[in-house]
Formats: structure tokens, C-alpha cells, sequence
């Protein structure tokens, strides 16, 4: 078989990491291939730069359209980010008859079903194992490895930063604006975190997974976002006290009435393996209804690792170019007329059990008037905390777990509660997930 000549948009962490894999491991990545996969041309504005990184084994220009124009590429690996010029490059490559390899969470979550379907109408690939869990290869393995299941639900801890400033906070007791800087400082968290903290990289990815996993469209927009900017050391404690420890789980799972896409802290118990995942690693829960729980776990981002996803993507689209693409595995996992239009549930249709924490004057009755609007809207409460107040206080913690209720209700409860007079501030409110 002719040698595969790749073109590279973008080198920076995870481009230069994928062409030192791709040099380093070159024989190695031709066996598995069945055929050389050369770096033939680098596209980055930062053009000497480039040069440093490639040494002459490449060409190297600031024109990315050249790449996708460039006759002798076969397959564009995509690595600017964003959703703008990396989908207007991505779709000219489409048209020139190029393979895809992209590891952009977010152009694929907004802009996947557009993209997906011109990739069918050229008879192109469109590989995209590293959007989703750096090296850890959760793609390959919903959409090929269980694919003799009926995928009930898939939860997993998929960013990094989260994770980081959610194990620091619990071990160090340290406040969570405390530990994003050290987060900034070490060089997991951006100048500006948002994308992380507040929610919206995690559910990017947790919509990848919904789509492969139930065989549904793209539906961002669809999702459910909370991010871990308004939790306290407060809660992380009392978590802990309780058995729990609180990550950020990105949630996905097939109910009667439709599919669930949610991403918001929740608490987890302390037994569970998922729990003990600490710092920046990520791991990926999937319960199938033949296979049961799978667990996958490893490192969510960084140079290499995220570079080891995108050369097995490399590898996969080698194998697969004399493949008929009516016989290629699917973009979704499933034949592209075969996708359900399953409704995504909004999320006051939700099912969950719940952690309630308010703060309260130390009176008698007021526990009466809570717990009498939680029976108004039929939520049971499983266990209840009442902390005592500190020495001149007049204020004290309740601290309540609820059975499964559904949101809408919690969310009228909340409301009603807030309202009382003896209540001081907001009511805090964390899912929590038994994950059995």
C-alpha cells in the first residue's frame, strides 16, 4: 500500500506532540498500518516555530487552506480548535476528498451533524477519538467494542481543571478560588477558565458520547450545563462526613421518555471507583445491558496522550481507505439512516436524588416548616444532618438527602424554602449519583 501523506493544521501542544509520536514510533505505527503514514505538510502561523519543531521533515506554511487544498495530502488532521475557521477548513477539506482527523470537542458538539453529513455524501472518514478523554480511547470502544449492547448510561469525569480543583479543595480544605489559582498557576487552568469551570468543555464531550451511545444526532444545545464555580469547602466537608465526595460528572442515560445530557457536580460515593479518581485524570463509567459497568481511566489531556488518540485515528483511517464506505464503522456507531430522533429530556424531567444544605436561625419549628413543603411536593428525605451552631452563633447547617424526586419539584421546593423567614440566603443544591 502507498504511503499515507498527512497534513497537520496547527502544532502547538498537541500538534507537536503528534508529529514527535509520529516521528518516534514510525515503525511501529507502519506495522499496525499495513503502510507509512508521513507528515507531509504543517500548517501554523507561527511559522518559524513550526520549522523548529519539524526540523526539514516537513513542509511548513501559514496558509492552512494550502494543506487542504494540497492534492497530495490524504488525510487533514485538525488541531487550531474553535469553531469557526477550523469548520470552515474542515468542510473544504471534506469537499477535496479528505479524511478527517480532528480532536475539536466543540466544533463536533455544535457543528458534528452538518460535518458528519458531508463526510457521507464525499465517501470520507471522520475520526475524532481525541475530542473526548485525551488518550483514553472511550470512542473506539462505544462505538465498535460494545457494540453488541443496548447502552443504558454513560457518566464520566471528563475534565481535567474540575477534577483538579475538586481533589485539592477536599484534601487541602482550601477555598475553591484558592485552588483555581494554583490551577492557573501549574498551567491546568487558562487565564480565562470558564470554558472549564463553568461546565460547557465537559458537556461538549458528554454530548459526543450521548450521540455514539444512543445512536442520536448531535443535540448541544439540548444539554444541561452547571459548572463548580459556586461550590464551597463547606460542602466538599460535609460531603465527605456523609461518605460522598462531589465531582463533576458529565451524565448521559437512556430513560423511557428520552435521552438524559447533563453536566453538573454531584455527589458520588466514596466507594465507588470513580470517586477515587484525583487530579487531573479522567475517567469514563459505561453500563451496557450485556456487558454491565466498564470503567475506563487515564490521562484526559496533555501532549502526548491526547497525540496517542489522534496517530490511532491516523492508523484506523490507513486500515480503513480501501474499505467500501458502506462497510467503514459509522461516525455514530450506527448506519447514518439509522439514527432515532429521541427527544433529549429537559432537565425538570429529570430523576434525581438530591443534597440539600440551608442555613437557618436556631428556632423551634423551623425543621416543621421545611420538612411540611418537601411533603407538599412529594419529596422523601433519606437522612438529615443538623449541625450545631458555633459558640455566639444563631445560625446552624441543615444538611438533607432526598430519595429520587423529580427536578421540577425540587426546584419549587428550593424556591418555597428560600422564602421562609428563618431561612438565611440560598439553599444549596447538589445532585447526587449512586451509580449502581
Amino acid at each position: 500500500m502507498k504511503p499515507i501523506n498527512v497534513g497537520l493544521l496547527g502544532i502547538g501542544t498537541v500538534g507537536g506532540g503528534t508529529f514527535t509520536v509520529l516521528d518516534r514510533n514510525r515503525e511501529e505505527i507502519s506495522r499496525r498500518a499495513g503502510c507509512a503514514i508521513t507528515m507531509k505538510m504543517v500548517a501554523d502561523k507561527e511559522v518559524e516555530k513550526a520549522r523548529r519543531i519539524v526540523g526539514g521533515r516537513a513542509t511548513v506554511t501559514a496558509d492552512a487552506k494550502e494543506v487542504v487544498s494540497d492534492p497530495d495530502i490524504d488525510i487533514v488532521v485538525e488541531l487550531i480548535g474553535g469553531t469557526t475557521i477550523a469548520k470552515e477548513l474542515i468542510l473544504r477539506a471534506i469537499a477535496n476528498g479528505k479524511h478527517i482527523v480532528t480532536a475539536n470537542k466543540a466544533l463536533l458538539a455544535r457543528h458534528g451533524n452538518e460535518i458528519f453529513a458531508a463526510a457521507q455524501k464525499k465517501d470520507v472518514m471522520v475520526a475524532f477519538e481525541a475530542a473526548v478523554g485525551g488518550g483514553i480511547p472511550i470512542i473506539k470502544s462505544l462505538r465498535e467494542g460494545l457494540s453488541a449492547n443496548r447502552i443504558e448510561w454513560i457518566v464520566g469525569i471528563v475534565n481535567g481543571t474540575c477534577n483538579f480543583i475538586l481533589s485539592e479543595m477536599r484534601e487541602r480544605g482550601a477555598s475553591f478560588e484558592d485552588v483555581l489559582k494554583e490551577a492557573q498557576r501549574r498551567g491546568y487552568a487558562e487565564t480565562d477558565p470558564s470554558f472549564d469551570i463553568e461546565g460547557v468543555d465537559a458537556a461538549h464531550k458528554t454530548t459526543i458520547m450521548a450521540a455514539i451511545g444512543f445512536g442520536i444526532p448531535m443535540r448541544f444545545e439540548s444539554a444541561y450545563v452547571e459548572g463548580i464555580s459556586r461550590l464551597t469547602r463547606e460542602d466538599i466537608r460535609y460531603a465527605e462526613e456523609l461518605g460522598y465526595r462531589i465531582k463533576l460528572l458529565g451524565i448521559t442515560r437512556r430513560r423511557p421518555k428520552g435521552i438524559e445530557i447533563r453536566v453538573h457536580p454531584a455527589l458520588v460515593p466514596a466507594r465507588r471507583l470513580i470517586a477515587s479518581v484525583e487530579g487531573v485524570m479522567n475517567a469514563i463509567l459505561v453500563k451496557g445491558d450485556a456487558v454491565g459497568q466498564t470503567m475506563y481511566y487515564g490521562a484526559g489531556a496533555g501532549a502526548e496522550p491526547t497525540a496517542s488518540a489522534v496517530i490511532a485515528d491516523l492508523v484506523d483511517v490507513a486500515r480503513m481507505l480501501t474499505a467500501d464506505p458502506e462497510h467503514r464503522v459509522p461516525h455514530f456507531a450506527f448506519q447514518p439512516g439509522q439514527l432515532a430522533d429521541t427527544p433529549v429530556l429537559p432537565m425538570g424531567e429529570v430523576e434525581t436524588r438530591c443534597y440539600l444544605r440551608m442555613k437557618v436561625q436556631d428556632k423551634p419549628g423551623v425543621l416543621a416548616d421545611i420538612t411540611r413543603i418537601l411533603a407538599d411536593l412529594r419529596i422523601s428525605i433519606e437522612a438529615m444532618v443538623q449541625k450545631e451552631p458555633r459558640v455566639g452563633e444563631v445560625e446552624v447547617d441543615i444538611i438533607m438527602l432526598t430519595h429520587l424526586t423529580v427536578e421540577k419539584d425540587v426546584d419549587a421546593a428550593i424556591s418555597r424554602i428560600e422564602k421562609l423567614p428563618v431561612v438565611v440566603g440560598k439553599v444549596t443544591r447538589i445532585r447526587l449519583e449512586e451509580l449502581n
